[in-house]
């Protein structure tokens, strides 16, 4: 009747549903009854049981009805037993206690009153021993540790590392840094003591009093630095620290707490090695953790590179992995990029190249043209010339026979000395206007007044011809238009013009030989257009007659209007030819952009 009221909803009709509930209720009421326990085997799992049995002696004694066990584990595992709810209560140093704190909600109901033969202080039950060989005098103080080989249980253990590294560092050592090694042997901690005796090591971190626990440890050991303590029967090379506590997690129940807090209390010295006492003052620890930036206080660490390293090594080799293949990468590109800009430099250096061929080409075929202009009226220079050469000959001749009869005056040789000078002037010029067009010369561009431009251009081909064709020049450009052109090229260009005009009607009635040239100005620029009235083309040659090596004449070679339309297109317009619209032959116009319609590119 007791179990079913404690256990209502294990009533059912059939038997099999009694019984598994009542295995269920069974088992609940043995896990309520257990109670874990779990101790730092600082001197391994064996030690650790028997150092802490009396305890579970006293529980189970002081608790009937309930199981306790007692779990050794090591630093790591022992928080990972704590965070998972694995164990109820946890004694360990006071170091790991402060950490167990923070980190998973521990609680101290109790400090170690006595843990060894020793008798002890609670607040000052914890220090560490600096040990080395008794024969070996090497190391008498702590400063002598730099250089030296040191064991050590663990970088986490509290005696066994932390309390001598706060040492050292109000001595100015890093530890990590200045000794020659920094080995870590792992529990248990005697294997410390083994390393120093073996020779691996020069010194060892261990627990104050464990060399006094064994009389073989007394004679083979040394204390480094023992400094007094008051109330510390052991040598200690570091201040000492609250003894260990026994403390509750957050999962813990109070009852249980107050229970075992209340049983740990009735352990007398007299009966058992182990007694307790209230909770101690851990303040010192904390401020010793603070200092090391470690535990509760790591955050106020600023990691040294070794540390990140250390800490991150994988992340950081795969980091330096993607930093070498980017340089490997970049690299390749940067050859890639060099040997493209190489080839870009290569190339536009042959273009350059090739464009100074083309214009030289150009220049020579230009000067070619006006030198085959010029072959073509040489006929004719002799006559122009011969003419105030003739005149000069006459007036010379009139001054000797004057002379010699006796008949010449101061008028007479004055006037024939003037018409001598003033025929010379016109050959003069006829020579220099030969001259200057058939000068080889790089292109040069000046603002010129198309009309003066034009009639200069007329006026020398009249000059080149013995029997030269009215040229009638009909201007209707505004006043003050203006051209920015080579000059020289676009007189080539209308001498070309009127050449070919005066050729296609130098056979033809005087009527029809008359050439026009006329000049007007619109929007797509300002027209010089030359206009003939010879006879019409054979069907098919008009389209033809600007292609290189095509020709009419029987001594022509084809490259005069071809040349001129390339420097009507350097100059940004155009060269067209047209049959004229009020009666018979040809209108050759060229268009060139004014002074408000810039050309688009250079000769």
């Amino acid at each position: 009747m007791v179990f079913l009221r404690r256990f209502p909803g294990c009533v059912r009709p059939a038997v099999l549903s009694l019984l598994l509930c009542c295995c269920g209720a069974l088992a609940w009421a043995q896990d309520a009854a257990a109670m874990r326990i779990g101790v730092l085997a600082y001197l391994g799992p064996d030690a650790a049981v028997e150092e802490w049995t009396p305890v579970a002696t006293q529980l189970r004694r002081a608790l009937p009805g309930r199981t306790v066990e007692l779990i050794s584990l090591d630093h790591a595992a022992l928080n990972e037993a704590a965070q998972s709810g694995h164990v109820d209560f946890v004694i360990t140093n006071p170091g790991h206690y402060v950490e167990l704190e923070a980190r998973v909600g521990a609680s101290r109901i109790l400090t170690l009153q006595t843990g060894s033969t020793l008798p002890t202080s609670a607040w000052q039950a914890v220090g560490a021993a600096v040990v080395t060989l008794a024969g070996d005098q090497r190391i008498q103080h702590l400063a002598d540790l730099r250089g030296q080989r040191v064991a050590v249980v663990g970088k986490e253990a509290f005696s066994g590392y932390q309390l001598v590294w706060r040492e050292l560092a109000a001595e100015g050592i890093d530890p990590e840094s200045e000794l020659r090694e920094l080995r870590v042997i792992g529990l248990p901690m005697d294997r410390v003591l083994d390393a120093v005796a073996s020779g691996a090591a020069d010194a060892g971190f261990v627990r104050a009093c464990m060399i006094e626990s064994r009389p073989e440890w007394r004679t083979r050991f040394r204390v480094v630095a023992s400094r007094p303590e008051t109330g510390f029967a052991c040598a200690t090379s570091t201040r000492v620290y609250p003894n260990w506590p026994i403390a509750t997690l957050r999962h813990t129940d109070p009852a249980l707490a107050r229970a075992v807090t209340i049983a740990l209390l009735e352990m007398r010295a007299g009966d058992s090695p182990i007694t307790w006492t209230v909770p101690a003052d851990y303040q010192s620890v904390h401020e010793l953790q603070r200092e090391l930036k470690i535990g509760p206080y790591a955050n106020l660490r600023v990691p040294t590179l070794t540390a990140l390293a250390r800490r991150h090594w994988p992340w950081l080799a795969g980091l330096l992995g993607l930093i070498a293949l980017g340089g490997i990468y970049t690299l390749h590109v940067e050859r890639q990029v060099q040997a493209r800009t190489a080839d870009l430099r290569q190339a536009a250096r042959e273009r350059d190249e090739l464009e100074h061929h083309l214009r030289q080409s150009r220049e020579q075929a230009e000067h070619m043209a006006r030198l085959s202009v010029l072959g073509e009226l040489s006929g004719t220079l002799a006559h122009e010339l011969n003419q105030p050469l003739a005149a000069i000959g006459n007036y010379a001749q009139s001054l000797i026979r004057r002379i010699d009869r006796q008949r010449l005056s101061p008028e007479a040789a004055r006037e024939a000395a003037s018409e001598m000078a003033g025929q010379a002037e016109r050959a003069a010029g006829v020579l220099s206007r030969i001259r200057a067009f058939a000068r080889k010369r790089v292109a040069q561009r000046q603002t010129v007044d198309p009309v003066a431009l034009v009639q200069e251009a007329v006026a020398l081909f009249r000059g080149m011809q013995v029997h030269a064709p009215p040229v009638d020049v009909v201007n209707e450009l505004p006043a003050g238009s203006t051209l920015t052109v080579d000059a020289l090229q676009i007189q080539q260009v209308l001498l070309n013009l009127l050449k070919n005009g005066w050729d296609a009607t130098r056979e033809l009635p005087t009527e029809r030989q008359q050439l026009t040239v006329m000049l007007h100005r619109d929007a797509n620029g300002l027209h010089i257009a030359v206009r003939d009235r010879g006879n019409a083309l054979p069907a098919g040659q008009q389209s033809q007659l600007f292609e290189p090596f095509f020709t009419t004449k029987a001594d022509g070679m084809g490259l005069g209007l071809a040349i001129c339309r390339s420097i009507a297109e350097a100059h940004g317009g155009r060269l067209d030819a047209s049959t004229a619209e009020d009666g018979p032959g040809l209108q050759f116009t060229l268009t060139l952009p004014d002074d408000d319609r810039k050309p688009a590119r250079d000769a």
